[in-house]
């Protein structure tokens, strides 16, 4: 059973992590489109990098940021002694 204090600093850090990777996930996912015009202008094998950005630079993004939260999370977890077995 963890004490008040850990808790709260179980939650904080758990906090702190949700909101870097929704801050990642909102550059990515609206940053690459506010800047798409200037992306376009190079060309990749004919296609213009804001097309590559949308159609698999994203979700190459999202696929790290799960991977990312799933392992800190699981450090966090086990730091606090409320891991899953």
């Amino acid at each position: 059973m963890l004490s008040k204090e850990q808790l709260e600093s179980y939650w904080r850090e758990n906090r702190n992590l949700m909101l870097l990777v929704l801050l990642i996930w909102f550059l990515v996912s609206y940053g690459a489109a506010l800047i798409s015009g200037f992306l376009n202008k190079i060309v990749i094998f004919g296609f213009p990098l804001g097309y590559y950005m949308g159609a698999q630079g994203a979700l190459i993004v999202f696929l790290l940021l799960i991977v990312f939260y799933a392992k800190t999370m699981e450090n966090v977890d086990k730091k606090y002694g409320v891991e899953e077995d």
